[in-house]
């Protein structure tokens, strides 16, 4: 069985259910259920008996779009595990293009980024062309970009919060960067953190990275090792926006796409295009006297 739950706008949902009805009834996908959910009475559930996910989530986007949805082939649990991407979907920004303002280089950074987060480039290669371009800066550019251009997420917070009362282990990994992912972790209450980090010398940075590279790959695996750590049976949730979000998104028991670019939106259970992160805890069910809010 398939079951997708989603908010939309309230005043046409009447009319795009049935239109929804119809359109999956042409690829011969039958509705079982469709009905508010106990526990928030805008988000609708929609049981099918069987059929092909990207067909069910094409359709109820063309339906319902801009919506919050969320498809899952296995009942509705809250994960034992949390893996989120940071910038544009923890953080309201992308350290290193912000980073690059103040040498007076965003727009050339920003637009590796975007080339980068919609897969068009290879994102090891752009990473380092873009961290090279910074050698240079002073090391007190990082603690001024985190206190003036790095605003959490709306809902991050309450998000992050209610899952760890709720028993969930949380981990931030990101293709960003310690100097701001450790403090983003700490505010957050993330409990693991898997970052780049930029090299520094003498109060400057080096325009080179220490260590190895946090990519897609090591994104994917860090999701893999943690579930199995936590156990064979763990339901796992995965949140990111860009192209090197893919692999982790796939590997979730529930991936999910924030405001994402659309190679990594193609490839999640579902994205959150209207409202802002709590709607990931409407989605799996978590009553709102549940929440703890942050």
């Amino acid at each position: 069985m398939l079951i997708a739950r989603l908010i939309a706008e309230t005043s046409t949902l009447a009319a795009n259910l049935d239109t929804a009805r119809a359109r999956l009834a042409e690829q011969g996908l039958a509705v079982a259920l469709a009905e508010p959910l106990a526990s928030d009475e805008e988000v609708i559930e929609l049981q099918l008996p069987a059929g092909d996910p990207a067909t069910v989530r094409g359709v109820l986007d063309s339906c319902f779009a801009p919506a919050d949805l969320l498809l899952a082939d296995r009942p509705f649990t809250v994960p034992g595990l949390f893996v989120s991407d940071m910038d544009s979907t923890m953080i309201a920004a992308e350290c290193i293009d912000e980073l690059a303002d103040f040498a007076g280089l965003k727009p050339q950074i920003a637009a590796i980024t975007e080339r980068a987060m919609q897969g068009e480039l290879d994102f090891a290669q752009a990473l380092t062309e873009r961290v090279a371009l910074l050698a240079g800066l002073d090391e007190s550019a990082i603690a001024q970009c985190l206190a003036e251009r790095i605003p959490l997420m709306p809902g991050a917070a309450t998000l992050v919060a209610t899952l760890k009362a709720q028993g969930c282990h949380t981990v931030l990994v990101t293709g960003g960067f310690h100097q701001f992912a450790d403090p983003v972790a700490e505010q957050l209450g993330f409990e693991r953190v898997v970052a780049n980090r930029l090299g520094m010398h003498g109060g400057k940075l080096t325009g080179g990275l220490v260590g190895g590279i946090t990519d897609s790959g090591v994104k994917r695996t860090v999701l893999l090792e943690e579930a199995a750590r936590l156990g064979p049976a763990t339901v796992s949730l995965g949140t990111g926006d860009g192209a090197n979000d893919i692999p982790m998104l796939e590997a979730a028991s529930f991936g999910l796409a924030y405001y994402a670019k659309p190679k990594a939106r193609a490839a999640a259970d579902g994205w959150i295009d209207r409202g802002d992160l709590t709607s990931v805890l409407r989605l799996l069910g978590i009553p709102r006297g549940e929440w703890v809010l942050g």
